[in-house]
């Protein structure tokens, strides 16, 4: 994990190359790479101000902060009017939360611990939580089919952006009120990560320079999306739906398989669901209302192979964590999952 502070040398790298007027793809690799230790650095300055709060504030921020990195990057988009990369984001990151980083933590766990057990209570809240945001997400989509209004769906993405930020909230009070220092320091991220004697002063500070990072690194990769796909054949909805999930969010990834190879099941469940639930419940309703105020309306309108793959990742990660436990297999199954739906969104036509 250390290794991927090494990665901040694309941080000027990507500027001189956007400077230099390098290629599209040149910027978009070094944009991205960059990303990666700066999303790392902001997870980690917010855990050590979780910690430094208490259980109850320190819960709070992680509530509010996990996903920073994914939602800037996503707010970067919205004001170049990507939408359709936007949309697809929000879709990948949720599948590779629920079927790649829990599939790979299951199968290096598994592989070096055999079967491994876990808390099924918090699991199961988690589990239908996600659930119940994913058929939120669907029913716009749904909507459309049978009545194409695109004022009558707009409203009703915002209706239901709302009724979601009000689920969500109402979830983080019963989180916060049910949690105690023990309970809650039995799922904190800094048991996975390198512990840094960071002050409280010095943790903003990182958090807000990381912040700025991400900022104006998102701003170059999504003005080099065009370059990469005109370039390399692929669709936008690729791009978003498959390689800036994992820009966003890889050094969270690494943390849950290796809490799981650490034989911290309950952590690494906990970061996958609790990531695709925030991103489900939390940063896709705040982007519907801020898409509005940047003038680039986005509704929830996910095409029929999104919402097909979000109920089958839903589905199967809800029925390998029903048991209390897991093993190799149930991630090598996750994984085909994914490795299956990724192949059919490479071949997604662009009309779609």
């Amino acid at each position: 994990m250390r290794g991927l502070q090494l990665l901040l040398f694309f941080l000027p790298l990507a500027l001189l190359a956007h400077w230099a007027g390098l290629s599209g793809i040149t910027v978009f690799a070094a944009s991205a790479l960059a990303i990666i230790p700066l999303a790392k650095l902001l997870g980690e300055a917010t855990e050590v101000l979780a910690e430094k709060t208490g259980p109850r504030l320190g819960g709070l921020l992680n509530a509010t902060f996990g996903n920073a990195a994914e939602l800037i990057i996503t707010l970067s988009a919205i004001r170049a009017g990507q939408i359709q990369l936007v949309l697809a984001s929000l879709t990948g990151s949720i599948l590779g939360n629920l079927l790649l980083v829990l599939g790979f933590a299951m199968l290096f766990g598994g592989l070096k611990n055999g079967r491994q057990m876990f808390d099924r209570r918090q699991v199961d809240t988690d589990a239908t939580m996600t659930v119940l945001a994913l058929i939120a997400m669907s029913v716009p989509s749904l909507f459309s089919l049978y009545i194409p209004d695109e004022l009558l769906v707009e409203e009703l993405s915002l209706t239901t952006a709302a009724a979601m930020l009000i689920l969500y909230l109402l979830f983080v009070v019963y989180t916060l009120r049910s949690c105690t220092k023990e309970k809650c320091d039995a799922v904190t991220v800094r048991e996975a990560l390198p512990v840094h004697a960071w002050s409280a002063s010095r943790a903003g500070a990182v958090m807000a320079l990381s912040m700025a990072g991400i900022a104006l690194m998102s701003e170059l990769l999504v003005a080099s999306v065009e370059a990469v796909t005109d370039t390399l054949g692929l669709t936008p909805f690729f791009v978003g739906i498959i390689i800036v999930p994992i820009i966003g969010n890889v050094a969270e990834h690494l943390v849950s398989v290796q809490a799981a190879m650490q034989n911290k099941m309950d952590l690494s469940l906990s970061i996958a669901l609790g990531s695709s639930l925030q991103i489900a419940l939390f940063v896709t309703p705040v982007l519907v209302f801020a898409s509005l105020i940047l003038g680039s309306p986005m509704t929830l309108q996910f095409n029929q192979l999104e919402l097909i793959a979000l109920t089958a990742a839903s589905m199967i990660s809800a029925l390998v964590s029903l048991d209390g436990e897991s093993n190799w297999l149930e991630g090598a199954m996750l994984l085909a999952v994914y490795g299956i739906l990724g192949l059919a969104f490479f071949f997604l036509p662009l009309s779609l």
